[in-house]
C-alpha cells in the first residue's frame, strides 16, 4: 500500500483546538542516547519567530531572556542539551525516492535562545522510525532498507539503514548509554568532512596552541576541539561529574574552545561569523573533547562536552569526528591512539573505537590517503531508537498570534 502523501490529516494526527487550546501532534521519542520531539514541519507556521515561541512552550523555556535553575516543568525538555532537541522534519521525493529532510533546534533549559546551526547525530536516527510510523515513508515488510536524510542546518546528508524480520518487527541492537535492545538504525554520513565550515582543518592548521594547549580544530559532522587530556593533568579517563565540578578545569577548558571558536571562524545559521558572546552561550559549537590512551580494548578515550556541559556517553557526529581526527597525521588524537590499521592511497573502511563513560562507540571511516591529509568518503555509527510517546501537546500560553498561523498551516495541509 503506498503511503499517503498527507499522513496527519488523514488519520488524525493533526492540529485542534480542545477546551479553548491549541493542541500540537507531536513524536516524543529517543535517538541514541539523546531525547526529544519530532515535529511533521508543515504544520509549522512559516514566521521563524512563531515557530520559535512555539518551540519554546513545547520544550518549557523561558519565553525570553534567562532564568536560572528553571527545571522546565511546564514542557517536554529536561535539562541537559541532550534532552533539548526538536526536530522538524518533511519527506521529499527525489530521483532515488522519498527522502527526510530535517532541520534541528537546539535549546537550553535556562534561556529562550535557539541555536540552529548543528545537526544531531544521535537524534537523527529517530527520522526513520519516525518517517515509518507515520506513513510518510513506505519500506518493505521484511529485509533491509536505506532511507536518506538530508539536514538543512549543515548540509549532511545521511543513509539510515533499518531492517525487519519476516513477521515485520524491527531488528533491534544494543548501544553503550542505553539499557536494552531496540530497533537498531546505521547511520552512514556522506562526505562529511567540512560540513559546517567548509574545511577539514578549519584554521587551516592540524595542531594549533591554544591558551597553552595542543588542539586539532577538526571538521567531520560537526566541528570539534579535541585537546590532549594529558595537557590540563586529566588521562581521559575521569568521571564526567568530576571534571564538570573541577572548577579549575572548566575555566580553562572554556577558554580553549571560546578562542578556537573564534579562530575557526564558525558562523551563525544566517551566516555571520559568530562573536565571542555567541561563543560564550553556545550550547552546541564548537564540541569539545579530551583524548588519552585507551585502557580497555578501543583506539582511544574521550571524555566530551557540548561544550557546556559534560556527555553521558559520546555524542555519535563527535564520534564521526573524532574517529577521523585519530587518521591524521600530527593531530592530538593521533598521537594518543594505538593500534589503527593504516590508511592506503584507495578508499578502505577503517574501524575505529573510541571508549567513553557509557562503554565503547564503535565507528567506521571509509577514507584514503591525500597529499598531506586525508579524504573522507564516509564515516559510519551504529544507535537504536525508539517512540516514547506520540500524541498531542496543548500550548496553553500561545500568543493570538502563533494559534492563528498554525491554524493557517493545517488548513493549507489538509487542503
Amino acid at each position: 500500500m503506498k503511503s499517503p502523501m498527507f499522513p496527519i490529516s488523514q488519520n488524525g494526527f493533526s492540529p485542534q483546538m480542545h477546551a479553548g487550546v491549541m493542541e500540537l501532534p507531536v513524536h516524543y521519542m529517543r535517538g541514541g542516547t539523546s531525547t526529544g520531539v519530532v515535529i511533521w514541519e508543515p504544520l509549522l507556521p512559516r514566521d521563524e519567530g512563531l515557530r520559535a515561541e512555539l518551540l519554546r512552550h513545547l520544550m518549557g523555556v523561558p519565553l525570553d531572556g534567562n532564568q536560572q535553575g528553571n527545571r522546565q516543568i511546564t514542557g517536554l525538555g529536561r535539562g541537559p542539551a541532550t534532552s533539548n532537541k526538536v526536530f522538524l522534519a518533511r519527506v521529499e521525493d527525489t530521483p532515488s525516492g522519498r527522502q527526510i529532510v530535517s532541520t534541528l533546534a537546539q535549546l537550553a533549559s535556562d534561556h529562550s535562545d535557539i541555536d540552529w546551526s548543528v545537526n544531531c547525530g544521535n537524534m537523527s536516527s529517530a527520522l526513520p522510525l519516525w518517517a515509518i510510523d507515520m506513513g510518510l515513508i513506505e519500506v518493505p515488510a521484511a529485509g533491509s532498507f536505506d532511507i536518506e536524510i538530508k539536514n538543512t542546518n549543515t548540509g549532511v546528508l545521511t543513509v539510515a539503514r533499518m531492517s525487519r524480520d519476516v513477521q515485520g518487527r524491527f531488528m533491534n541492537a544494543e548501544i553503550p548509554g542505553v539499557s536494552g535492545a531496540f530497533p537498531r538504525v546505521d547511520l552512514f554520513l556522506q562526505s562529511p568532512g567540512g560540513n559546517k565550515t567548509g574545511a577539514l582543518l578549519p584554521t587551516g592548521n592540524v595542531l594549533d596552541t591554544i591558551a597553552g594547549h595542543n588542539v586539532s580544530c577538526v571538521d567531520v559532522a560537526v566541528p570539534m576541539v579535541i585537546a590532549d587530556a594529558a595537557s590540563f593533568g586529566k588521562t581521559g579517563h575521569e568521571a564526567i561529574s568530576e571534571l564538570e565540578a573541577d572548577a579549575v578545569f572548566m575555566a580553562k577548558l572554556r577558554r580553549v574552545w571560546i578562542e578556537a571558536g573564534l579562530k575557526m571562524q564558525l558562523r551563525r545559521r544566517e551566516g555571520e561569523l559568530m562573536s565571542l558572546a555567541d561563543l560564550e552561550r553556545s550550547e552546541t559549537i564548537p564540541k569539545v573533547c579530551i583524548v588519552g590512551a585507551p585502557r580497555h580494548g578501543g583506539h582511544i578515550a574521550v571524555r566530551y562536552f557540548t561544550p557546556q556541559t559534560g556527555h553521558a556517553s559520546m555524542a555519535v557526529s563527535g564520534g564521526c569526528c573524532l574517529a577521523a581526527a585519530c587518521l591524521l597525521a600530527g593531530s592530538t588524537a593521533h598521537a594518543v591512539a594505538v593500534g589503527l590499521k593504516g590508511i592506503s592511497a584507495t578508499y578502505s573502511d577503517v574501524e575505529v573505537s573510541i571508549e567513553n563513560p557509557a562503554g565503547m562507540l564503535d565507528t567506521t571511516v571509509s577514507v584514503k590517503a591525500h597529499t598531506d591529509s586525508i579524504d573522507i568518503r564516509a564515516a559510519a555509527y551504529r544507535r537504536n531508537t525508539q517512540i516514547l510517546m506520540r500524541g498531542h501537546v496543548p500550548l496553553y500560553r500561545a500568543s493570538v498570534q502563533l494559534i492563528e498561523a498554525m491554524e493557517t498551516a493545517a488548513k493549507s495541509v489538509i487542503d
